[in-house]
């Protein structure tokens, strides 16, 4: 498959750093940059990078740095600058080819691709290959560009690929029967070719067949932009072709394409290079915006994702996943408020849009808000069809909601209407059974639960945490030792499963050991409540702390003396 050829082949020149040799570089600034670079810190990596190429401008590795972080902040113009630099001097660099590329294509220099194929510079065998065949159409050689997709569709590997820039080729001359036989031979959709077969069909007039497609890919909950499509559909109205409809944008969903491809194995940082190349070339590809800022989201930078997400026009049918982007850019900040203030507006303009309300739920609930929680969460199970997938989750969460209100009956009704749609979800079979331990309810249950979740997630330290505890509420002590023990390693800095395997020691007579842990789990910042009963335990032993909570020491419900 493809993702192997992009693991094996374009990853690994791609990812290859150059070889830092220094003149009479700035160690200073140098040391900076790369302390910019590991934190991702695009704008002072870009800065102090620049900086130390002043000392030593023919440095192939601050050169490719400085480019890579002005890339990163989507700043195209000073990128392009480095990117001719490393050209000129023939410094072997596939992200200074795409930016080379990316500016030639911007400004209609389609001759500038095929000279620099020529030239022996290289990005990978399905970009150059699909690259080669957007210039052609940009120079308008449309049978040269036609023989050459055919080239990548023979391509082993990149035959669905290959086939969807086809058609998209096709489409753009208004040839729709041609195109509709390259989606008609099988691809692998993403959202813009399925929205593009979409339009191609409505201009063959089938639009019943185009209906079909999108119901078939994005089932029946829309966000605006499909429900938009599928009002026009349903209208009998001819939808024009508009998806990708020139060379340019045929390269921007490219490097989409290999963003999503590359995502499993590279870096965030290395493919968020590729998607703001598609941002840079199609500003108006949403689908590329809005993976632009979430991957600058996932890399930490805030400022930068809430920047991304606010380009998205109030007009675009996206605008509401944009802001949704940006809520949650926002909460992850810490800036509650301003994320409800978001999520409000959007609301008031989207009454009827179920994750409006099901983002104000977590950013509620995450607040401490848990009323409004359930308000929000209780209205977005109102306005989901019956079967949306997400239910589940939001029954889910809305039982946290309940939890945490102690309001016990309404959430466990929750916890099991999420099981009804999801039987087997490790997150809701270990809340839930973890939940009814901590009650002494049901134990047999929870246990079946739990053991359920951990065969699904082994890995989980706070599910396989859940099954020592079960275990060591059902009196069996010695395996809960075991599970414990495995949780404590999966997570060594909990300081609830170090609290939870001290009191299992402490039940197979390892008193020392017991201490120890209670030692470990006050060290690791518990909450205030439960450092004060470990500080007791480490003062008393665990069978007077119980004895005192109403419940059976160890001692007695072993049977000891």
């Amino acid at each position: 498959m493809l993702r192997k050829t992009i693991s094996a082949g374009l990853l690994a020149v791609m990812m290859a750093p150059v070889a830092p040799a220094f003149a009479q570089v700035d160690f200073g600034a140098y040391l900076a940059g790369r302390q910019a670079g590991n934190d991702n810190d695009f704008a002072n990596g870009a800065i102090y990078f620049s900086k130390a190429l002043q000392s030593d401008p023919a440095n192939p590795f601050l050169l490719e740095s400085a480019l890579s972080s002005y890339m990163a902040l989507g700043q195209f113009d000073q990128a392009e600058v480095l990117a001719r630099d490393m050209a000129n001097r023939r410094y072997p660099s596939p992200i200074a080819d795409l930016m080379v590329n990316v500016a030639d294509a911007s400004t209609g220099n389609w001759d500038g691709i095929f000279e620099a194929l020529e030239a022996g510079r290289s990005i990978g065998p399905l970009v150059d290959g699909l690259t080669q065949a957007w210039a052609h159409m940009g120079l308008g050689n449309i049978q040269r560009a036609l023989a050459q997709f055919d080239q990548v569709i023979e391509s082993d590997g990149m035959t669905s690929y290959g086939r969807t820039h086809k058609a998209y080729a096709l489409a753009s001359v208004g040839d729709f029967g041609g195109a509709e036989e390259q989606f008609a031979n099988g691809i692998q959709y993403s959202r813009q070719s399925a929205i593009a077969h979409v339009e191609i069909l409505s201009q063959l007039d089938r639009n019943d067949d185009a209906l079909a497609l999108l119901e078939r890919v994005f089932g029946t909950q829309l966000d605006p932009a499909l429900a938009n499509l599928r009002d026009d559909l349903q209208a009998g109205t001819a939808v024009p072709y508009a998806a990708v409809a020139t060379p340019v944008e045929g390269l921007a969903d490219l490097y989409h394409l290999v963003a999503n491809l590359m995502q499993a194995d590279a870096s965030d940082a290395y493919t968020l290079l590729f998607v703001r190349a598609a941002s840079y070339l199609a500003p108006q590809n949403t689908p590329a915006v809005l993976m632009t800022a979430s991957l600058l989201e996932g890399l930490g930078q805030y400022e930068l994702a809430n920047a991304a997400y606010a380009t998205v026009s109030r007009d675009d049918p996206s605008f509401p996943s944009a802001e949704i982007g940006r809520a949650e850019v926002l909460r992850a900040a810490g800036k509650f408020e301003a994320a409800i203030e978001v999520l409000d507006a959007l609301a008031r303009s989207f009454p009827d849009l179920p994750d409006v309300f099901v983002n104000k739920g977590d950013v509620m609930r995450q607040s401490g808000e848990m009323q409004d929680a359930k308000a929000a969460y209780t209205r977005a199970l109102a306005l989901y069809d019956e079967a949306a997938p997400m239910r589940w989750f939001v029954y889910y969460t809305r039982g946290i909601a309940n939890h945490q209100l102690d309001l016990w009956p309404e959430a466990e009704a929750d916890f099991r209407a999420a099981l009804a749609i999801q039987p087997d979800h490790p997150q809701v079979l270990n809340y839930l059974g973890y939940s009814l331990v901590e009650r002494n309810e049901k134990l047999d249950e929870a246990l079946d639960m739990i053991q359920r979740a951990v065969a699904a997630r082994p890995d989980n330290g706070a599910i396989v945490d859940s099954l020592g505890w079960v275990l060591f509420r059902l009196g069996q002590y010695d395996d809960a030792v075991g599970y414990l023990e495995e949780a404590a390693s999966l997570e060594p800095v909990d300081p609830v499963i170090n609290d939870h395997l001290g009191d299992a020691y402490w039940a197979v007579g390892r008193v020392i050991e017991a201490r120890f842990q209670w030692q470990r789990a006050l060290s690791f910042d518990p909450e205030e409540t439960d450092a004060k009963r470990i500080r007791d335990k480490l003062s008393r032993g665990l069978d007077l702390v119980l004895q005192d909570e109403g419940a059976d020491p160890i001692k007695v419900a072993r049977g000891d003396d």
